[in-house]
């Protein structure tokens, strides 16, 4: 696996387009937390949000967006929401999309019980990624 720095231009419009999709998890997932799911993180009453994990239920349960700023990462916060994603899951095989060259993301997932399976898409014509699941 190689890494790469991601362009300027390209991490402005992850985080742009991160910002409007969870809004939309929010909301859907206050309408219907049966099939949808959203869990924010703030560093403290009212202020920073400092990462969120969503997924929806639908002929399989989809794990994403998540996205943790990097002064929470290693403090036990993406575990803790990713704890509480899978007790919602309720054992259902989950699956998600990451970017192939963030292995920290790679390591974390495969750390929870995912795996790669080879399959790939070029999100948005920019950042290819990989497809990865937890089995039942």
């Amino acid at each position: 696996m190689v890494v790469r720095r991601v362009p300027r231009a390209v991490r402005a419009g992850v985080r742009q387009t991160a910002a409007y999709r969870e809004r939309e998890f929010i909301e859907a997932a206050e309408r219907r937390p049966d099939l949808s799911f959203c869990r924010v993180v703030r560093s403290g009453v009212g202020s920073e949000i400092v990462g969120f994990l969503c997924g929806r239920r639908g002929e399989a349960v989809s794990l994403g967006p998540m996205y943790l700023l990097e002064k929470v990462r290693g403090h036990g916060v993406g575990g803790r929401l990713m704890d509480e994603f899978l007790t919602w899951a309720g054992g259902a095989p989950v699956r998600l999309w990451v970017t192939e060259y963030n292995a920290g993301a790679v390591r974390f997932y495969e750390r929870h019980g995912f795996r790669a399976t080879g399959e790939r898409e070029l999100w948005r014509g920019r950042l290819p990624n990989v497809r990865m699941v937890r089995d039942a």
